[in-house]
């Protein structure tokens, strides 16, 4: 353990954002570079000697958050980055996109505020890379077996990562011109630098994995071929079928998916474009959706000048602490939550309902017309006498996502069972009713997190291992059926 007076002697501090009229101008992380580091060992000092660390239960991963911790606290860097990578292949990318489950689980947070986790974790793995403690672990020797992955987010990275490391040769599949999935295109450069991702590509590279990217699978290329050109392969395609919202007006120009904008500020930042062919600049912008696509969204729109921002989200404001009966520690909770993106300006709505748009004569959206919302005998229903129109002249649907993209052809190629949620349905070990083909993530689990999206990643890996080997060593943090009470 840390020290064991810590959380007595220090408080909560968390990561310094630099100011919001200096980062709105760029597109550099909102964070302080290397602000961290000078109290994040009084910070892992506040570990305390629970007894019992429900913050393993918290984290998906199974991370060893209190023994890293305690290598923070006596900055012994290099044994706190061996323990964070023995249960996590990507810290730096769970360390400044995951909600952090395991800080709601921390046995500090029933009456103080909890460890700051999250932040210790990216100075581990930040201090790692600067140190070069993080180098290329290629395998001994090879298996002969050949394992395909479709898809580069987190979870088809952590597949391919753990089966290449088993000695297994492994080709990454991405549709996209890039490597990295949502972390590419998805997470807006100002949360996450796609340096991050391009340094542990080439890690992966030199230990051995292959990456092909703008190949389709089910499109470019038939899954059943694919299929028989390898000893098995893992589905890790993400569930990318956006939740669209059917009211009249939709049809009008300027209303766009989140994710068909998003990506596109991204490729900016990678030189693809000068300006995005979709800008906020200059348009009263309104995203529809609460979470945190809605809120990369709100940033983005602040950064590309937009003239205001409003977010709508239908249920309403949460709570900003812990009720004890409803959300009752060690629960992940559902609490009022101000991101860097909200920080920065913006109108927040909720509690509120899109009824139609309505536009101009030339077909562009104008004006987004509301209703104020209150749950009556069990559904949610419009208040009579509480619509009004705001301007919008640019409108994102973050609604979130309904399950795996079925129109190229993929699940119907390969012949998948889909399950009751309609997600690719798979046994024990991550294998679909195909023999050979596993499926891991979002395909499988759902719309979820990045903790979740590598843990079911590093534990496919192992069912694929066992398949080809008839044994494996490689860690399971997760079974398929695990729905954790933490999120």
């Amino acid at each position: 353990m840390a020290d064991p007076k810590g959380f007595l002697t220090h408080g909560r501090q968390v990561a310094t954002s630099r100011p919001v009229g200096e980062r709105v101008k760029d597109w550099n992380e909102v964070y302080v570079p290397g602000a961290l580091l000078p109290i994040i060992s009084k910070q892992a000092s506040r570990c305390m000697d629970c007894g019992i660390p429900f913050c393993h239960n918290g984290c998906p991963l199974g991370n060893l958050i209190p023994e890293w911790n305690d290598y923070a606290y006596r900055e012994d860097w290099t044994e706190a980055s061996e323990r964070l990578h023995a249960t996590n292949n990507f810290p730096e990318f769970t360390g400044r996109l995951c909600p952090a489950p395991c800080e709601s689980a921390c046995v500090l947070g029933i009456n103080q505020q909890p460890v700051t986790i999250k932040n210790v974790e990216v100075s581990i793995i930040d201090k790692a890379w600067d140190s070069g403690d993080v180098k290329p672990q290629a395998p001994e020797r090879l298996s002969g077996k050949t394992v395909a992955v479709i898809g580069s987010g987190p979870s088809g990275l952590a597949a391919a990562q753990q089966l290449t490391r088993a000695g297994h040769t492994v080709a990454v599949y991405e549709r996209a011109d890039r490597v990295g999935g949502l972390l590419r295109y998805g997470i807006p450069e100002f949360k996450m630098e796609k340096r991050h991702i391009n340094r542990r590509i080439e890690q992966m590279r030199a230990e051995g994995t292959r990456f092909r990217t703008g190949m389709e699978i089910g499109r470019d290329m038939n899954a059943t071929d694919l299929r028989k050109r390898y000893d098995a392969v893992v589905i890790a395609a993400g569930a990318t079928t956006a939740r669209d919202l059917p009211v009249p007006g939709r049809e009008l120009k300027g209303i766009h998916q989140a994710m068909e904008y998003l990506p596109l500020a991204n490729k900016v930042q990678e030189g693809d474009y000068v300006t995005p062919p979709i800008s906020a600049e200059g348009k009263h912008v309104v995203v529809i959706g609460g979470g945190d696509t809605g809120a990369d969204c709100v940033g983005t729109a602040h950064r590309q000048g937009a003239a205001s921002v409003t977010q709508l989200e239908i249920m309403s404001r949460p709570n900003d602490e812990r009720h004890p009966v409803d959300q009752p520690w060690p629960t992940f909770p559902i609490l009022y939550k101000v991101t860097s993106a909200h920080e920065e300006g913006g109108e927040r709505i909720y509690a509120a309902s899109t009824t139609h748009f309505e536009g101009d004569e030339d077909g562009n959206v104008q004006w987004l017309h509301l209703a104020e919302v209150e749950f009556a005998d069990g559904r949610l229903t419009q208040k009579p006498g509480t619509e009004r129109r705001i301007p919008a002249q640019l409108v994102t649907l973050a609604m979130g996502f309904t399950g795996t993209d079925r129109r190229n052809g993929l699940v119907e190629q390969f012949g998948l069972e889909l399950d009751e949620r309609g997600n690719i349905a798979r046994d024990a070990d991550f294998q679909t009713n195909v023999p050979g083909v596993f499926v891991a993530g979002d395909a499988g689990r759902g719309q979820s997190l990045i903790v979740w999206a590598i843990a079911e990643g590093r534990s496919a890996a192992r069912g694929v291992d066992r398949f080809l080997t008839g044994a494996s060593d490689l860690p399971a943090p997760i079974r398929p059926t695990d729905r954790s009470l933490m999120v």
